[in-house]
């Protein structure tokens, strides 16, 4: 009896050649892509979203000082700015520094505090996110905001340097609103706007 030809025997080098060149190929498909997707989560990072730090008690309780936060700094190319949301701006008197605060007034509204309550248009905004033990009774002239103008406070009243000391804060120099909060673990979440309105 003669023995026939084996056809389950080791690959040819040809076809053991070709497997190889197919799980290379695949890899480097997968490695193109996780490429890929690191950079458009950079580019995300860097275009639309940016961690900051808050600092100062200004925004006290909603943010603390040191706290860390992420700004959207994307929404407002396709969105208004509205009232209660907290904002991440350049200070009017020295640019080269970031404040952050609630925007209060909108463009063509009449802003006035008369000791402690802030009117729009003559009536009284809510202000719920303020306890009481910040408030304070401090009063501020009726004054109209220009076009592409806001009237920014803090939550915290008694320290806050705001629009009450250097006015209206011009739109362009808004640049993104607070969204979200992840330092220390127990603030982690949503950082929700409060329009302070019936």
């Amino acid at each position: 009896m003669t023995d026939a030809p084996s056809t389950q025997g080791p690959l040819a080098p040809a076809s053991l050649l070709a497997k190889r060149r197919r799980s290379l190929l695949l890899s480097l498909g997968w490695l193109r892509d996780l490429l890929i997707a690191i950079v458009l989560a950079l580019a995300i990072i860097a275009f639309v979203y940016q961690p900051v730090k808050v600092e100062g008690t200004s925004m006290a309780p909603r943010l603390s000082d040191q706290e860390r936060i992420v700004i959207n700094k994307f929404i407002y190319k396709f969105g208004p700015i509205e009232r209660g949301d907290i904002v991440v701006f350049r200070y009017p008197r020295d640019p080269g520094k970031s404040f952050i605060k609630r925007v209060v007034g909108l463009p063509g509204e009449t802003v006035e505090i008369r000791r402690g309550v802030v009117t729009i248009n003559g009536a009284p905004l809510r202000e719920e996110y303020i306890p009481g033990a910040e408030q304070d009774a401090h009063s501020y002239p009726a004054t109209r905001l220009p076009a592409d103008h806001y009237f920014v406070l803090g939550d915290h009243r008694r320290s806050s340097n705001d629009s009450r000391v250097w006015g209206p804060v011009a739109r362009s120099y808004i640049y993104g609103k607070a969204v979200f909060a992840y330092w220390p673990p127990e603030r982690f979440g949503v950082i929700e706007s409060a329009n302070g309105e019936e």
